[in-house]
Parts: C-alpha cells; sequence; structure tokens
C-alpha cells in the first residue's frame, strides 16, 4: 500500500501530514512506558513483513500484519506504522519522505478501524469460532480499507489515477485472504499463550 513519491498532490500530502501528525500525536498519549517493548516488536514485525513489494501501478502490494498491529496497540499503531515506514523510506527507497504522512495515515487509519471494529469481540469473547472470524474479518478489513484509502488519495490527486485505484483494490482481495488467515492464526495463538497482549 506504499504510494510512490512524486505522484501525489500538495494538498493530499498536507492532509496526510495532518492525519499522521494527530494519530502519531495520540498514539504516543496512550502509549504508557510498559507497552513500548511491544510497540518496537510489532513496529519490527510490520518493517520485515512489508519488505516484499509487488508493484501495482503507482502503489504496491505486500504482506502488512495491520489487523494484528491495531488489535494489540489500538492508537499505538500510528507511532509503530510511522517509524517503520520512516527506517523503509530512508534504507530502501519505499514510498518517501515528502509521502510519508500519507502513506502513515492511510496504513495507521486502516490499523486503528479494525481495533475500533473488532477489538473488543476478539479480546473478550471465549467462543473460539467468534475470535477466529473476527480476526479473520479483522484482517481482511484492514487491508482492503488501506487500499481504499490509497485508492482515495490517487483519485483526489487526479481523476486520471481512479483505474489505477481501482486496480489498487482488486489487487489487495488476494492479499486480504492471506491477511485474514494469517492475523486469525496470530490472534488465537495469543489468545491461548499469552493473552495479556491482547488486553
Amino acid at each position: 500500500m506504499h504510494i510512490s513519491e512524486g505522484i501525489l498532490s500538495g494538498s493530499v500530502l498536507l492532509a496526510g501530514w495532518a492525519g499522521s501528525a494527530a494519530g502519531i500525536a495520540i498514539g504516543l498519549r496512550k502509549t504508557d512506558t510498559s507497552r513500548i517493548v511491544r510497540t518496537a516488536l510489532l513496529s519490527s514485525a510490520f518493517f520485515l513483513a512489508s519488505l516484499v513489494n509487488v508493484k501495482v501501478g503507482p502503489s504496491s502490494t505486500h504482506l502488512s500484519l495491520l489487523a494484528p498491529m491495531g488489535l494489540i496497540l489500538g492508537w499505538g499503531v500510528f507511532p509503530a506504522v510511522f517509524t517503520a515506514l520512516l527506517l523503509q523510506a530512508m534504507l530502501f527507497h519505499f514510498g518517501g519522505l515528502l509521502v510519508l504522512g500519507v502513506n502513515t495515515f492511510i496504513m495507521g487509519t486502516a490499523s486503528l478501524s479494525v481495533y475500533l471494529l473488532f477489538g473488543k469481540t476478539v479480546r473478550e469473547s471465549s467462543n473460539r469460532a467468534v475470535v477466529a472470524g473476527g480476526s479473520f474479518f479483522a484482517g481482511g478489513v484492514a487491508v482492503i480499507l488501506g487500499a481504499g484509502l490509497a485508492g482515495l488519495c490517487l483519485g483526489l490527486t487526479d481523476s486520471n489515477f481512479l483505474n489505477a485505484a481501482k486496480l489498487l483494490v482488486i489487487a489487495h482481495v488476494p492479499l486480504a485472504v492471506i491477511e485474514g488467515a494469517v492475523t486469525s492464526f496470530m490472534v488465537m495463538w495469543l489468545k491461548r499463550s499469552a493473552p495479556e497482549f491482547l488486553s
């Protein structure tokens, strides 16, 4: 879901930075010292998972682990995503520094959304089928929402990007199924082995 440098308009870039700055500020305020190691661990996992990029027009598709990050970190996902994307931009030239705000906003918002939609069910339910199904849908929704937000940013920049935006969403459908399965596996394992991670 990385949008490449030099594509988006100035207004979209500024809006992305404003949204990301707000998310990071709230995330830092809500992340206490006992959760810093957890945040760093998930930021590292996101960094590694999203290194394998497949170009899709002016963007790319990759494994992201956005749903597990959101379900575990809540608002803390914004600083975690920002840190990982900053390192990717500086070390591997994925995305870019100007578009960093937009990319952080896209992935942070998708991740936070599944926390708000599915977090309570996944954390509190003792029914294994409900937890597995909820976490599977969380994984899929995070990917499709992220792709949709990336497409929206492209469409707001130039209507000529609308076809590329549609292709971007369609290309992420198989990945949504994979992410759903990975998220379900991770959540079920955490519920059994380390339930405090989901607290």
